[in-house]
């Protein structure tokens, strides 16, 4: 991880970063106990480590990156990510915001502000979403 991205990434833990993962991954541990929501389970555990985390890497569609559409991209994760808003995206998406629209106050908190605008969109559908480093470029892309 470049120098930047790792201060970026301390400062985010502190700029709500750390609560938000947090949240995340009480979603993902409600979706686990709950047995059949084990795929939005997976899908939160992946994306809390990302909100932890999140400067240096990036949210792109697995249908667009791998070229074709799988299980979670296709039709069953359109339903997978409208169950998900009902059960836990919504609160997710508020907190994000809420937190966004305290750190937009200063001139410093709003790199983070849009980073967790960003997550917001994320909290809204994130089935059929992967996390890849920025410079990543999909399996035979050529420049």
């Amino acid at each position: 991880m470049p120098v930047i991205d790792l201060l970026f990434n301390l400062l985010w833990i502190v700029c709500g970063g750390l609560w938000m993962a947090i949240a995340w991954v009480c979603a993902g541990i409600v979706m686990a106990l709950t047995i059949i929501g084990l795929p939005w389970a997976r899908a939160a555990f992946t994306i809390a480590h990302y909100t932890l985390l999140p400067f240096g890497r990036r949210a792109v569609s697995r249908a667009e990156w791998r070229g074709r559409e799988d299980l979670g991209s296709g039709a069953f994760g359109t339903l997978g990510n409208l169950i998900w808003l009902v059960l836990a995206g919504w609160w997710l998406v508020l907190g994000h915001l809420a937190i966004a629209l305290a750190l937009a106050a200063s001139i410093i908190g709003i790199p983070f502000a849009w980073a967790h605008l960003k997550l917001a969109g994320l909290a809204l559908w994130p089935i059929g979403k992967m996390i890849v480093p920025y410079g990543a470029h999909p399996r035979g892309f050529m420049r």
